[in-house]
C-alpha cells in the first residue's frame, strides 16, 4: 500500500530516490540495529491493541486524517492527497479490526471524522480519473479507499448520515479504479513513464495484487467489473512469478517463471519479493489460478526473509541492494502474510505461523505501542492500522474469490 492497508497502502510511497535529511524525526519508528534479530516472547495481543489503540488516536491530523508520508511529493512540495487518503483509510480499518469497537465511544468518533475526510478528500482534483506526469500516487487512495469502505458496508459501521455519500463513492471508486488499470498487459502502477495508457507499462505487483482483491470484494456485493481488467491483471501477476517463487517488482511482457535466479534484477530476486510474494499467491488462488503449494512456499518465503526486511525498517533510502527493498515494504509484507496464513487449511500449521507473526509484531512494535517502518513520524497511524489489522486477521472477514462472469444483483 505507500499507502497505508498494505502499499503497503501501502501504504506505500514507491520512490527511485530519497534526499537526506539533516536530522531524524524523533518520532520516527525504531531503528532495528541487531541482526539476527533476538526471539522475543509473542505479541500479547489483547494489551498490545489496547496501547497502539491509544497512539492511534492521539497520532489523529486536524482531528480528521491519519497521512502516509513517503519521500514521495506533488505540487511544489505537498504530501500527496493520494497518501493522505489512502494512509487514513488504512488505519481506519486498523481501528475498526481491534475487538470492542462499536462500544469505544474514542475510537468510532475517530473512525467517523476519519471517513468524513475520506469522503471529501476524494472530490480533489488529484484523486480524479486520469494520470498525471509520469508517477502519480492517487490508485494507492482508490485502493484502500474502496476497501474500506467495503468493509465498513458489510460490517454495517457507516455512520447513518453518511451512508449515502459512501454508497456513492463506492460505486465512483470501483468505476475509477477499472478505468485507470493500465490497458492490454493489464494490471496498475503508479510510475507510468511510457504513458498513461500504454501497454508497454509494468504492472506494479504489490499495487495490483490489492487492487484486484478490492475488486473482488466489489463484484461480490454486486458492482459492474469487467471481467477483461481482472483476468489480465492476473495474467500479469502470473508472468511476474520467478522461477524460484517470488514475484517480479514490475510485471513486464516476458513471462519470469522459468528465468533462473541469476539473470533477475536485483529488485526481482525472491528475497526482495518476500513482502509482496504472499498477496500475489493470495489472490491467483482467490482467483482459480493459484497452487496450494506455491501458497505456502511464498508463506515461507516471508519468514526465511524477515531479517532482510528488517534491516529496511524506518531507514533512509528506498531500494538499496543486494535485494532492492524499500522501508515501505515492511508492514504491508506483515498484513498480507497474515491474510494469506488464514488461507492456510491445516489447523495446526495455521496456528504455528499464527504464533511465528506475533512473534515478529513483537519484535519490531516501537517503545510507544505503535509500529512504524517510516522515519517519518506520521506514518505510524499507517503502520499501526496495518499491524492491529495483522494481529487480528483469525477473527477478520475472509478476503472475496473472482469468478468472472455476470456479478450477483445486490442493492447499494
Amino acid at each position: 500500500m505507500n499507502v497505508r492497508w498494505l502499499l503497503p497502502l501501502l501504504v506505500v510511497s514507491l520512490l527511485p530516490a530519497q534526499k537526506k535529511r539533516a536530522a531524524r524525526d524523533p518520532a520516527a519508528g525504531r531503528l532495528i540495529t541487531e541482526f539476527p534479530v533476538p526471539d522475543v516472547p509473542p505479541l500479547n495481543v489483547a494489551e498490545a491493541s489496547t496501547k497502539a489503540i491509544k497512539g492511534v488516536l492521539r497520532l489523529q491530523e486536524d482531528g480528521s486524517q491519519w497521512p502516509y508520508e513517503g519521500v514521495y511529493r506533488e505540487d511544489r512540495g505537498l504530501l500527496p492527497v493520494g497518501y493522505r487518503i489512502g494512509g487514513t483509510a488504512i488505519t481506519i480499518m486498523g481501528l475498526v479490526a481491534a475487538p470492542g469497537y462499536r462500544k469505544d465511544t474514542s475510537r468510532v468518533a475517530a473512525v467517523e471524522r476519519g471517513i468524513k475526510f475520506v469522503l471529501e478528500t476524494l472530490n480533489h482534483d488529484r484523486m480524479q480519473e486520469g494520470f498525471i506526469g509520469g508517477y502519480d500516487v492517487r490508485g494507492w487512495g482508490h485502493i484502500y479507499a474502496l476497501t474500506c469502505f467495503l468493509h465498513l458496508r458489510d460490517a454495517r459501521l457507516v455512520p447513518k448520515n453518511m451512508t449515502e455519500d459512501v454508497a456513492d463513492k463506492t460505486k465512483w471508486l470501483v468505476k475509477t479504479l477499472c478505468d485507470s488499470a493500465i490497458p492490454t498487459s493489464g494490471g496498475w502502477n503508479y510510475s507510468r513513464r511510457a504513458g498513461y495508457k500504454s501497454p508497454k507499462s509494468r504492472a506494479s505487483t504489490f499495487m495490483t495484487a490489492p487492487a484486484l482483491q478490492a475488486l473482488f470484494h466489489a463484484k461480490k456485493r454486486g458492482y459492474s467489473v469487467p471481467d477483461s481488467v481482472v483476468e489480465e491483471a492476473l495474467t500479469a501477476l502470473g508472468r511476474a512469478r520467478t522461477k524460484v517463487g517470488g514475484y517480479s517488482y514490475g510485471a513486464g511482457a516476458k513471462n519470469l517463471n522459468d528465468v533462473p535466479d541469476a539473470e533477475l534484477r536485483f529488485m526481482d530476486l525472491a528475497g526482495s519479493s518476500a513482502a509482496r510474494a504472499a498477496v500475489c499467491e493470495t489472490t491467483l488462488l482467490l482467483a482459480g489460478r493459484g497452487d496450494k503449494e506455491r501458497h505456502l512456499a511464498a508463506l515461507k518465503l516471508f519468514f526465511k526473509h524477515w531479517d532482510d526486511l528488517a534491516v529496511r525498517k524506518s531507514q533512509r533510502g528506498t531500494h538499496i541492494k543486494p535485494y532492492g527493498i524499500a522501508p515501505y515494504y515492511f508492514m504491508f509484507g506483515h498484513l498480507y502474510c497474515a491474510q494469506a496464513i488464514e488461507q492456510v487449511e491445516d489447523k495446526a500449521q495455521r496456528e504455528e505461523f499464527r504464533e511465528q507473526m506475533r512473534q515478529i509484531l513483537a519484535r519490531s512494535v516501537d517503545e510507544t505501542g505503535t509500529w512504524n517502518d517510516r522515519q517519518f513520524g506520521r506514518s505510524a497511524g499507517y503502520g499501526t492500522g496495518m499491524a492491529l489489522m495483522t494481529a487480528h486477521m483469525p477473527g477478520l472477514p475472509r478476503p472475496h474469490a473472482w469468478r468472472p462472469g455476470q456479478a450477483p444483483v445486490r442493492g447499494k
